[in-house]
């Protein structure tokens, strides 16, 4: 449980920059700031997945809610206009908590009001409920609650403005709603308690998003009332919005979702609170795709990205004892193999992936691997997988898409002009900001990585030929590896080496030559690598990009587009890198008192300051190291929760 109390609940500044979200596993959302004032054109209380886990649709962007003592209106809610903020109900909110969802409680004249919202698991639906109770139990008061939903039915990358296009008209019967303001959308229903619907019919005009001005987006839009709704029984005030309509009472979904919730949390057999706020942070990435798994990359923008999945497999399934879901991520993605490459993401429109990655298929063999050394089952591996992983060296040795190819030395090159293929991918129209043509340092370690594991489970399976071939291979790759890339003026290693030319960019990408299971690397080289990666690049919330020392440096992230994407891999900390820092440490300094607990140790803060429960995608380089990009980042989660419980 994560509780704000009355001094960041009435601020409105800080209780603005806190968001709070909710995730059905199959790719909806909702989400929003403590104070209940909507910053950024992604928030909202109902935006489903209709074609799960993507087709995200932004349908209910907010309740305003009005409580009624007596006749006497105090309003709840709060909207940043033009120059004014309206109404201010965050003046009556004495508490905001995550427990296990997100809870408001206002007091307001001696009554108090709380308010939950919670997303069923499976579902596209959404459950908002409300309860009273009085300071005395002689208060005779008349109490009743007005809701007024305010509808976008947008793409959630969009911002809705007043549309004569857009229906107005509802259907009510007993206990629901029905709308389909857009045609070619989903209807929407409003299941409730209430007791009377009256019809409104009012277009609100420019609601501002602060966060997408400071990102320099159009920051302003419509939202269309079509009804109010008034409860006079405030304790059984309840509205459960789906897309499906709802047979299932609010009590009934409350407590199943506590149950899974506790469940989660249960097998994750988490010890202390960070760890159990990891867990559950963990289950909000992991979603259905088709007849298996997948993992949304950070919310609420991303959708599925290859990369991403495989980096935060581990973490946010094998470290949370859930290894079925591992399995079927790894079997999803297989179905999804082509020319020897995974998908670098799943795009929202169209369902034709996009396959321009070079790391994400490498970082494959990592996830199986680490599979295969969680569970033991081989068996698996040997009949779905070993022959697909096998398909995909042959091709990276004959060559793939994008230039992909093994070169003589036996190391991998990758790349072609206007193609961003590593996980430095900023790229603003045509001009790629960290292009990394060649033979990428982390590509490098992750290649050599694949050879070995692919030389173990060859071994295992009785295959003696191949396991000699991928033996040899990796030999020869550590010969050129160790020639081409040691820097021997900075005592670490180039970033990027390309005909000849080699970039002594110090990043944090020569740290997976240490920390991936296999290293090509002496301990003499490793350790000046990790202390030079300490030095420049360590942060209490991650890895710089770039080190200071560097001319390109940006320390702030902030700004236009152009600005930010330029700022992206050129400085901004990234927190999913303090995983392989943390295991490339314990590897070069296994004696050390310096615990991976101290090391993270930053994050436990971070998880009430932006994203509440969660961790943000990046950070500004400089201190204080501002919080930045996605609130709510799967690779982040992973590899701290990953390196916590001890497992590479």
């Amino acid at each position: 449980m994560i509780v704000f109390n009355s001094d960041i609940c009435t601020d409105f500044q800080a209780a603005s920059s806190r968001e709070w979200l909710e995730t059905n596993g199959i790719g909806g959302f909702g989400s929003g700031t403590i104070s209940g004032a909507n910053t950024r054109r992604y928030h909202g209380i109902f935006t489903p997945a209709v074609e799960p886990p993507l087709g995200r649709v932004t349908m209910l962007s907010k309740l305003e809610e009005t409580l009624f003592i007596d006749g006497l209106p105090y309003e709840l809610s709060a909207n940043q206009y033009p120059s004014k903020i309206y109404p201010q109900g965050f003046q009556f909110l004495r508490t905001f908590r995550l427990d296990p969802f997100p809870i408001w409680k206002f007091e307001i004249a001696g009554i108090q009001l709380e308010k939950k919202i919670f997303m069923a698991h499976g579902q596209n639906t959404v459950i908002c409920r409300w309860k009273v109770t009085r300071a005395r139990r002689s208060d005779t008061r008349a109490l009743s609650l007005e809701v007024r939903p305010l509808l976008s039915f947008i793409d959630y990358h969009h911002l809705r403005h007043e549309d004569a296009a857009f229906i107005t008209d509802y259907i009510e019967s007993s206990g629901v709603v029905e709308m389909k303001p857009v045609a070619e959308m989903p209807p929407i229903f409003f299941h409730h308690a209430s007791a009377r619907i009256e019809k409104t019919g009012y277009w609100y005009h420019d609601f501002e998003y602060a966060i997408e001005r400071e990102r320099g987006f159009d920051f302003r839009e419509d939202l269309f009332q079509p009804f109010s709704m008034t409860f006079d029984n405030v304790s059984r005030a309840y509205i459960i919005v789906s897309i499906a309509g709802s047979t299932a009472e609010a009590d009934t979904l409350e407590k199943a979702e506590i149950k899974r919730r506790k469940g989660v949390v249960k097998m994750a057999r988490a010890e202390d609170d960070f760890t159990r706020e990891l867990a559950v942070a963990a289950d909000q990435f992991v979603v259905s795709r088709a007849e298996g798994q997948t993992i949304i990359a950070g919310y609420p923008w991303f959708s599925d990205w290859g990369r991403d999945t495989m980096i935060a497999l581990s973490g946010l399934t094998l470290a949370t004892n859930r290894p079925e879901i591992a399995r079927g991520i790894l079997q999803e993605f297989s179905n999804h193999i082509s020319e020897g490459m995974l998908p670098n993401r799943f795009p929202d429109a169209g369902s034709e992936a996009e396959y321009n990655t070079v790391d994400a298929t490498l970082w494959y063999f990592e996830a199986v691997r680490a599979y295969a050394a969680h569970t033991g089952d081989l068996a698996f591996i040997r009949d779905n997988l070993y022959l697909k992983l096998a398909d995909i060296l042959a091709w990276h040795l004959r060559g793939t898409r994008y230039n992909i190819h093994v070169d003589t030395d036996g190391l991998l090159c990758a790349g072609e002009p206007g193609v961003q293929l590593t996980w430095m991918d900023a790229k603003i129209g045509d001009l790629v900001i960290t292009p990394r043509t060649g033979k990428p340092v982390e590509v490098q370690a992750l290649w050599f990585n694949a050879l070995c594991i692919m030389a173990e489970f060859a071994e295992g399976f009785g295959d003696d030929e191949d396991r000699s071939r991928y033996i040899a291979l990796a030999a020869l790759a550590k010969i050129s590896f160790n020639a081409l890339f040691w820097n021997d003026d900075e005592q670490c290693l180039f970033d990027v080496v390309e005909n000849g030319n080699r970039d002594g960019s110090v990043r944090p990408n020569q740290i997976f030559a240490i920390s991936l299971p296999h290293s090509m690397l002496d301990s003499e080289r490793a350790k000046l690598i990790v202390d030079k990666v300490e030095a420049e690049l360590l942060t209490p919330v991650g890895l710089r990009s770039l080190s200071p020392k560097d001319p390109k440096y940006v320390p702030v992230y902030i700004g236009s587009p152009f600005e930010r994407d330029s700022a992206y891999h050129q400085g901004t900390v990234w927190a999913w890198l303090i995983g392989p820092f943390v295991d490339a440490y314990r590897r070069v300094y296994p004696e050390s008192e310096k615990s991976a607990e101290e090391m993270l140790s930053g994050f436990k803060k971070h998880l009430s300051e932006a994203g509440i429960g969660q961790i943000s995608e990046i950070f500004d380089a400089d201190p204080p190291h501002n919080p930045r990009g996605c609130p709510a980042q799967a690779w982040s989660v992973a590899e701290v929760l990953r390196v916590i419980r001890g497992r590479r």
